[in-house]
């Protein structure tokens, strides 16, 4: 693998992503029609164009990073194709896999019609467009899972098992951890050997973990729900959070315990989260603090060791979260949010 010549091209794009300048200029756009006419000046233009045909508002700007972000890593896939690179960019582009499958199946849980789950889809996994129009058409959360299992895709292992619990309880929750589980089950296994590029994976996913399973704890807290059940809903193979120290959080009382509890972790900056988010329970203030850095954590990527995977993978970040960024933007200009504001809202890297 010529790793010299996948950093080269890397850098290439990550010299066409969003600065905090340009970012800026975004949020300082007084309407959704001038943010979208500014997008036209950057590299979505070709993406704002096709979808301004099909769409309006939000929902043009919504299709347009969608269509970008997935041409974007299937052109890194062409030129990373058949090589160890591929296989390790492919452990991130699958959680897509995992995140359509969980908005079809809350789709179908709630009702929604299917054109409102489609627009939330993003393709850029295993599970093209064609298969994921499928799954969407089926009448309900049984028919997707028996497609899936039809079909032979791998998601329908878990889902399959744990169908008769979700069936007699009506808790979506745990369809949804049975594919967090399998997917980091699966990715954890398919980095075990000792190498630098399977040790910065490893890394990245035990921290994941770690973020995915601090903040289904919040919830199980704040609900109130039996620490023996909520056992259930955790995630082995987390870098900093050990199973020891999992099961001692879970038996705490309140957010304020867990937090003081993370002092002598990486996550001490919850600390600083305003105590009267902490207080009134809002765990959103919390999980935006942890997604930030998991995001932090996963660009950091970029300083690794140039002649490996790094640089793709910290490239993957900051897509994701140049991604996000322009979401946010986006949707609080529905709702006249400041826009000072609206700054503190986003993610700078």
């Amino acid at each position: 693998m010529d790793y010299g010549y996948v950093n080269a091209r890397i850098r290439g794009m990550k010299s066409r992503l969003l600065d905090r300048h340009a970012l800026e200029d975004l949020i300082f756009q007084p309407d959704l029609d001038s943010l979208i006419s500014d997008l036209e000046k950057t590299p979505y233009k070709e993406d704002i164009i096709e979808a301004k045909v099909l769409y309006r508002g939000v929902l043009c700007i919504e299709y347009a990073l969608r269509k970008n972000f997935i041409r974007t890593f299937q052109k890194i896939l062409e030129f990373v194709r058949e090589s160890e690179a591929e296989r390790f960019i492919r452990i991130f582009l699958h959680r897509w896999d995992v995140q359509n499958i969980k908005t079809i199946l809350r789709g179908k849980n709630i009702l929604i019609t299917n054109e409102e789950i489609l627009d939330s889809l993003v393709p850029a996994g295993e599970l093209d467009e064609v298969t994921l129009n499928e799954l969407v058409r089926q009448p309900n959360v049984r028919a997707v899972i028996d497609l899936l299992a039809t079909w032979g895709i791998v998601y329908a292992k878990p889902l399959t098992e744990k169908f008769p619990e979700y069936f007699e309880k009506s808790d979506l929750a745990l369809l949804e951890c049975a594919l967090d589980k399998y997917y980091y089950k699966e990715a954890l296994e398919s980095v075990k050997t000792t190498s630098y590029n399977t040790m910065l994976i490893r890394d990245i996913l035990a921290t994941e973990i770690d973020v995915v399973n601090l903040r289904t704890l919040l919830r199980l807290i704040r609900d109130h729900v039996d620490s023996a059940e909520a056992q259930e809903f955790l995630i082995e193979g987390g870098k900093e959070l050990t199973p020891k120290k999992l099961n001692k959080f879970i038996s705490l009382h309140s957010i304020e315990e867990v937090i003081k509890e993370l002092e002598q972790t990486p996550y001490r900056f919850l600390a600083d989260v305003p105590e009267i988010a902490i207080k009134t329970q809002k765990i959103s203030v919390i999980e935006k603090q942890l997604e930030k850095f998991l995001i932090r954590k996963g660009v950091s990527a970029f300083s690794g060791d140039p002649l490996s995977v790094a640089s793709v993978i910290g490239y993957f970040w900051a897509k994701y979260n140049e991604v996000t960024n322009i979401r946010i933007i986006s949707r609080c200009k529905t709702v006249d949010l400041p826009d000072e504001q609206l700054k503190e809202e986003l993610v700078y890297v």
